[in-house]
């Protein structure tokens, strides 16, 4: 199932409509406390634990009342602190509640918060049910009050436990059960219903009173601003709850921003024949390299054959030939003439033996070869007859040559795939790096992609990958990378996962979808190699290894 990504008003739209459908707010709201509850017992053992609910005004808070009373039945000791006052004749959840006799401890009777801050000494699970989606401006009055309160208390609850006894060197490590909180002085696991209070889920902009969370349960679909920093830091552990709202309503089918799973990625995965051979699997061919840049060739080649090309050829600079043909066999070289960088010869060299390759990568590495870029462009627009003019990635220093050309969208052959991190897209678009750095990156990939006709890959915390508009998408697809991870933050990562989609085009996929599960297994090899390795200290070329590991983690 396709897992949409929501603005704020998307969201209210999708639930609109599900309502107007026969799928009541009221069915929706229980539906969503039971899945806070879920994810919690799944996660955790309640019985006999305290779980403190911090209930709002609105729709969350109602969420929060259903949760509350669903770990009640799990066996939790459950208190209601409610920001505002409810009442239960016209509040079901409320009045649920109050039948099962548990506490209700309303905040206006609460003086000095002398029994919220005693509740959250006590407690082994904080829900945070106060705003959910609905901020979008800084939190003020009594409500500021009580967050202050909830910070105060679990900032003094994390300094308890941060004061335990540490262990020696030669003591034997106790054995914990991570399955739950199990002493006072260890600081409560706190869970967002839909989003942390105080986060602008369209924004991802954080009130300096939001409580970072160590779960995020969110419903239908996350919301963008869960994934843009700050606020993306403050979610914890992201978990996407189905509340019935069906994928086919128009509401729901017209959001244009997908979120990549593994079942997507798995689905997407090119077929290997049992009779296959290399030829079956296409041949890569990389244009790259330069004198001051030896290895980003050999790094996107390995992305290549990691990602299950058959057979890759490394069109280098004549002085980086031997040197490369010694670390990577595996490669096949043409014999190029330019030394030192590429130029008009190696661009009609290439030109003349196009039929031979099924994928196309130009720019890891390439330093200043404009003259070769613009060479082989030229020919790529109007192939020789007989000739074609494969799938084409343009990577690192091909987007920058490219962003010098006049009119350079409509040199590229239709459906092209760009791969820039921030400063390239800056440069592509004439704009400020910081400016772009700092805007809204699914709207930036999802407008050029359109403006250009070609597929945008915007690097980053979160890769956003968007689509051209075409008879199928409408307005173009765009689909959100689930990877933020500083592992991938080394030189030549990119120019591996250049090499990883140039891999996948080789094997026979649409450009789009050969961005997406490229991407998609880059993120995923990172975070396989985190897991071994930690948050650094990983090669770019260790990385291209982890990818085979991906694809059968995938399969």
């Amino acid at each position: 199932m396709t897992i949409k990504i929501f603005t704020v008003a998307e969201m209210m739209a999708a639930e609109k409509a599900a309502d107007a459908a026969g799928h009541s707010y009221a069915q929706m709201m229980a539906t969503a406390g039971r899945r806070v509850a879920e994810a919690i017992l799944e996660r955790y053992d309640v019985a006999g634990r305290q779980a403190l609910i911090l209930v709002g005004p609105g729709n969350n808070g109602g969420d929060g009342l259903v949760a509350g009373r669903h770990l009640a039945e799990a066996g939790a000791a459950v208190a209601f602190y409610l920001l505002k006052p409810r009442d239960p004749t016209t509040d079901e959840n409320l009045a649920l509640v109050e039948e099962m006799q548990l506490e209700v401890l309303p905040a206006d009777y609460d003086q000095r918060f002398r029994v919220l801050r005693h509740r959250l000494r006590a407690a082994d699970f904080v829900v945070d049910a106060l705003f959910g989606t609905g901020v979008s401006r800084p939190i003020s009055g009594p409500a500021a009050a009580v967050l202050e309160q909830v910070a105060a208390g679990l900032a003094e609850r994390r300094v308890q436990a941060a004061s335990r006894p540490t262990l020696t060197a030669v003591a034997a490590p106790p054995v914990r059960d991570e399955a739950a909180p199990t002493r006072h002085d260890a600081a409560p696991v706190v869970v967002a219903v839909d989003c942390p209070s105080g986060l602008n889920c369209d924004s991802g902009a954080l009130d300096p009173l939001a409580i970072p969370a160590d779960h995020t349960v969110t419903f239908a679909g996350p919301k963008r601003g869960h994934f843009i920093f700050p606020g993306a830091a403050a979610c914890g552990e992201l978990i996407v709850a189905d509340i019935a709202i069906d994928p086919a309503l128009p509401a729901v089918k017209a959001v244009p921003l997908a979120l990549a799973t593994a079942e997507l990625a798995r689905d997407m995965l090119p077929a290997r024949p049992a009779d296959g051979h290399k030829g079956t699997f296409g041949t890569a061919l990389i244009a790259a390299g330069s004198i001051r840049y030896w290895g980003a060739p050999a790094l996107a080649a390995r992305g290549a054959f990691r990602a299950g090309a058959g057979l890759v050829t490394l069109a280098v600079p004549q002085r980086l030939r031997p040197a490369l043909a010694g670390q990577f066999p595996e490669a096949t070289y043409p014999l190029v003439t330019d030394t030192d960088t590429l130029g008009v010869a190696t661009a009609n060299l290439l030109l003349g033996s196009l039929k031979s390759y099924d994928a196309l990568l130009v720019g890891p590495g390439l330093g200043e070869a404009a003259s070769f870029l613009g060479a082989l462009l030229d020919g790529l627009r109007e192939p020789a007859e007989g000739q074609k003019s494969p799938p084409l990635v343009i990577d690192a220093d091909g987007l920058n040559l490219l962003a010098a050309l006049p009119d350079w969208p409509g040199r590229l052959p239709p459906n092209s795939i760009l791969t820039p991190h921030p400063g390239e897209m800056a440069r592509l678009i004439g704009r400020n790096r910081d400016e772009e750095r700092d805007g809204d990156r699914v709207e930036s990939a999802r407008r050029r992609a359109a403006e250009w006709g070609h597929v945008v890959v915007l690097k980053g915390a979160y890769t956003v990958i968007a689509a051209p508009p075409d008879s199928v998408s409408g307005d173009g697809r765009a689909t959100l990378l689930p990877f933020a991870n500083p592992i991938l933050a080394v030189a030549g990562s990119g120019d591996v996962l250049a090499g990883i989609i140039t891999g996948l085009l080789a094997q026979g996929m649409a450009p789009y979808e050969a961005a997406v599960l490229g991407g998609y297994l880059h993120g995923a090899a990172g975070q396989l190699a985190g897991d071994f390795w930690g948050r650094a200290g990983l090669l770019a070329g260790e990385l291209a290894d982890w990818v085979s590991h991906a694809r059968r983690a995938l399969e």
